[in-house]
Order: C-alpha cells, then sequence, then structure tokens
C-alpha cells in the first residue's frame, strides 16, 4: 500500500507541478495581454461609448472633432446613475453619423489623466473640440440623454439659424412659443461671436440670426438687437446691443432666462427647474387652493403687481392642494392658511410675510418694495418649546427661545443644528447625547440642539445639515463654528479648550 501511494504520487506529482506552472504561464500572459491593451493607442467601444486611458487619449482627441469626456469613479452613484443615459445619447450621435462622439475614463485608475485635467469630483464632463487638450470646455447641460444629445448638437452644426427674408422669419417666430433673434449686421464680428456662444449654451431655446439691413427695418430696428419673440405676455422683449460694451455672455443669458419666463408662473413639477433656475434673486408667492372659484380670482391682482419686478422679484401661484402641498412645511404652514401671501428672499431662504393679508394690486406692490428697500422684518419660524426642553441632558432650542439661551452670558453653550431627515444628523446623534451625558453637571457647559427646519433665526443662517455653532460665555455675542472630527472626544477637547481645538503635536 505505501509503495502504490508512492508510485501514484511519482506519476501524480510531475502531473500536479506542471499544472501549477501552466496556471503560472497562463496568469502571466493574461497579464501581459491587459498590460499590452492598456499600452495600446487601440480605442475600444461600450455602448458606443469610446474607453480611453492615457495610452489612447490623444488618438481619440485626433480622430474626433468633436468629444464628450466622462470622467467617473466606478464606485460613484451619480456615475452609475448617468451611465445609461449617457450611452443613450451616445447611441443616438453615433446613429446620426454626427462628428461628435462620446468617451469615458475611469478617474480612479487613471490618475495621470485625472490629474491633467483637474478632476475633483465625479462625473466631471469636458468637451474636447478639434483636438484641443489644454482648453476643454466644461459641461453645462442636463443630465440625461436627450440633454446631452442637444447640447452636443448646438456645437456641432450652427448655432442659430440664419433667416434671409421677411416669410422666413414670420415662419420661425411661429414655430415655438418661444424663440430667439439676433439683428446683427456683422456676423463675423464680437456680438455675433457672443450670441452664437449664448446659443450653442442654451440649447432649450431656438435661435435665429439676421444681417439684411432690409429684415431691420422690418422690425423697427435700426441698431443691432437681440430680440425674445413669446406668444405670452409682452410678445417681444427687445435688447439692443450696447456700441461700447458690445455684449456680454452671463448677462444676455440671465436677460433671456428672465424674460423667457411668464410673468406670472404656475408652481408645477413641470416648471420647478424654470423657476429656480432663472436665478431671480426674490420669489413673491400667492397660496391659493385652485379648486376655491374665490381664491382663484386673487390671480388677476397677483399679476397686475407683478409686471413692475420683472428680473427683480418672481411671482409665483401654488396651489396647496396640488404640487404646492410639498413645500407648505418650509413655510410653516397648512393647506388651510390659503389664501396667503408671502416673499423669499432666495438668498437666505428668508420669509416676509404682510401683518395682514391684502391682495390688492397697490398693496402687493407696497409690500414688495418695502421688502426690497430693507423696511420689512423676516417673518422667523419657531416651534413651541417641549416642556422637558432643559430637563435632558441635551437642551432643546427653539426660534422664540434660542437667545436667551444661546448668548446667556454665564455660559459656554455648543449648539448642533439639524435636520431631522439628514443621515449625517442621524449618525452623530448618539455623540452628541454622549457628550451632554458628560457634562450635564457643568454649570458653565450647555449641551443644545435645534431642528433648523421647523425653527428659523433673524441673524444666524444654515446653510448645511448638522451645523455646530459654539457660543461663549461673556459679552459680545461670539459665536465660533465647529469644523473639527464628530466623535465625543473631540467634541470634549474643544469645549476644554474654550472653543478651539488644541494643535496636535507633530
Amino acid at each position: 500500500l505505501v509503495w502504490l501511494l508512492v508510485l501514484s504520487l511519482a506519476w501524480l506529482g510531475p502531473a500536479l507541478g506542471g499544472q501549477e506552472k501552466d496556471e503560472e504561464v497562463i496568469e502571466e500572459e493574461e497579464k501581459e495581454k491587459k498590460e499590452d491593451e492598456v499600452l495600446s493607442d487601440e480605442i475600444k467601444e461600450e455602448d458606443n461609448v469610446l474607453v480611453l486611458h492615457e495610452h489612447n487619449f490623444a488618438r481619440a482627441l485626433s480622430e474626433h472633432q468633436l468629444l464628450l469626456v466622462e470622467f467617473y469613479a466606478p464606485w460613484c452613484g451619480h456615475c452609475q446613475q448617468l451611465a445609461p443615459a449617457f450611452a443613450q445619447a451616445a447611441t443616438e450621435l453615433r446613429n446620426e453619423s454626427s462628428p461628435a462622439r462620446l468617451a469615458k475614463v475611469d478617474a480612479m485608475a487613471q490618475t495621470a489623466l485625472a490629474t491633467e485635467f483637474g478632476i475633483t469630483s465625479y462625473p466631471t464632463l469636458k468637451l474636447f473640440r478639434d483636438g484641443n487638450r489644454t482648453h476643454p470646455l466644461a459641461y453645462t447641460g442636463r443630465m440625461d440623454s436627450q440633454g446631452i444629445v442637444r447640447w452636443m448638437q448646438r456645437r456641432v452644426g450652427p448655432s442659430a439659424t440664419l433667416l434671409q427674408d421677411t416669410d422666413t422669419i414670420a415662419a420661425f417666430i411661429d414655430s415655438q412659443d418661444l424663440v430667439v433673434i439676433g439683428f446683427i449686421k456683422d456676423l463675423k464680428g464680437e456680438a455675433a461671436q457672443v450670441f452664437f456662444e449664448v446659443a450653442a449654451e442654451m440649447v432649450d431655446m431656438t435661435f435665429g440670426v439676421v444681417e439684411a439691413a432690409e429684415l431691420f427695418q422690418e422690425y423697427g430696428l435700426s441698431a443691432d438687437t437681440v430680440c425674445l419673440f413669446k406668444k405670452f405676455d409682452e410678445r417681444q422683449a427687445n435688447f439692443p446691443v450696447d456700441p461700447a460694451r458690445g455684449l456680454d455672455t452671463a448677462e444676455l443669458i440671465r436677460l433671456l432666462r428672465t424674460h423667457s419666463l411668464q410673468l406670472v408662473m404656475e408652481f408645477t413639477n413641470e416648471t420647478s427647474n424654470e423657476i429656480f433656475g432663472a436665478k431671480i434673486p426674490h420669489h413673491m408667492l400667492l397660496f391659493l387652493n385652485k379648486s376655491s372659484p374665490e381664491q382663484l380670482s386673487l390671480r388677476e391682482g397677483f399679476r397686475a403687481a407683478a409686471g413692475g419686478f420683472r428680473g427683480e422679484v418672481l411671482f409665483v401661484v401654488v396651489d396647496v392642494t396640488g404640487h404646492g402641498a410639498d413645500v407648505l412645511p418650509f413655510f410653516g404652514m397648512t393647506a388651510a392658511d390659503a389664501p396667503t401671501l408671502r416673499l423669499v428672499k432666495m438668498e437666505n431662504n428668508r420669509k416676509y410675510q404682510m401683518e395682514q393679508d391684502d391682495f390688492s394690486d397697490s398693496a402687493i406692490r407696497t409690500f414688495v418694495r418695502a421688502v426690497l428697500d430693507g423696511k420689512v422684518k423676516p417673518h422667523l419660524l419657531s416651534a413651541e418649546p417641549p416642556e422637558d426642553w432643559d430637563t435632558r441632558p441635551v437642551k432643546v432650542l427653539v426660534g422664540k427661545t434660542f437667545e436667551q439661551v444661546a448668548f446667556d452670558e454665564t455660559k459656554n453653550v455648543f449648539v448642533k443644528f439639524y435636520a431631522p431627515w439628514c443621515p449625517h444628523c442621524q449618525a452623530m446623534a448618539a455623540a452628541w447625547e454622549e457628550l451632554a451625558e458628560r457634562y450635564k453637571d457643568r454649570e458653565d457647559i450647555v449641551i443644545a440642539e435645534m431642528d433648523s427646519t421647523a425653527n428659523e433665526l433673524e441673524n444666524i443662517t444654515i446653510h448645511g445639515y448638522p451645523t455646530l455653532h459654539y457660543f461663549p460665555a461673556g459679552p459680545g455675542r461670539k459665536m465660533v463654528e465647529f469644523k473639527g472630527a464628530r466623535d465625543v472626544e473631540t467634541f470634549s477637547k474643544f469645549l476644554e479648550n474654550g472653543g478651539t481645538l488644541p494643535e496636535e503635536p507633530p
């Protein structure tokens, strides 16, 4: 038996050894093959998207006039969400034989390319034109297949249609609810170039251009002018080109965005992107129940007041029983509060309210002007303080009790500003409770929290959650923002060091 075992090993040994060697050879060959693939400038495709790395990037730029490159990270959720739309857009452009192509770079694996193009977030999309590697254009379109295709199409052909007679212009104006026509005498001049750039950028609008002098006269124009034609409100808005300053890209985009909106917008799922995308600094809101004819009639005075504030204040009707129901908690309101008016300063979300709602156009105009002139104080939300707000280790603050606690000159007060739905706030909740338990017997230290979605403060604006502020004892209403690690020991060091983190030894 022993002999048979030795004989078996003698036979099987070389075979087993040979198998191990063969596997090593295969692994080595596969590794070399992969290295050869990476070192090669061959360009492979996945779902019509070019797969690029540092060895084929230059070739891709030389072979494609317009190349939109997505720099992604495999672990990035937003990148994973974009992938199907990006592939669909790539397929559509490929099917129409467009000179524009889409490509992708794994920025985690291709660190040299990521560094070269300053990639710090994912996904980042950059457009490379005519092989120019040094000045790619940042993608500014929508992150869906239609948005990507339209953005690229505008950069392939002329971004504006040349209109050469009155019939063509009339048909062009009638073809859409809203069109932009640049009446520009020198289509090779600076004003024309800015106009074409704006047309390429604003892919959700249709642009035309006119250069014939006789066509200027047909529309009562004598100098270069950008005209916005629309089938609502004032029908036409003219933006003359300043002879000295010319056209400014950002300013023209702002004007077109502002005037492309209806004078009074209705807040719906379809219009919300337009409303917030216009970047108008103030929003005047009429909350009403559209099922009530009496409340619907209030829109007339609201609209009459809107005309004098275009570009400065956007007037919006919010149906409290429709899409607007979702925003009521932001204003501390319920549907039963309609009809009512609010003005919001978009910069800091400050809300303003009439002492008594008056829906006449004159009263609305007076109120809006007073807010703009700084004559009205903001209306601040405040929940009611819980009965046991100061009996637990973590003191519960609300808007109306914040001042007396945070600015108590005998206490050092450490406050967590949070949102109930915020996962980061939930993650640090236990540490905050433990910190409060540690200091509950210290007369000079208060650990507190405030729900910033239900409470607002006049001089403190919370931009993200959680935000931690320290209010030291003594005069002067001082406030220090905590920016360290969110754990009990770091919090404790911060408190023991008087509101600063001690420097770590090198």
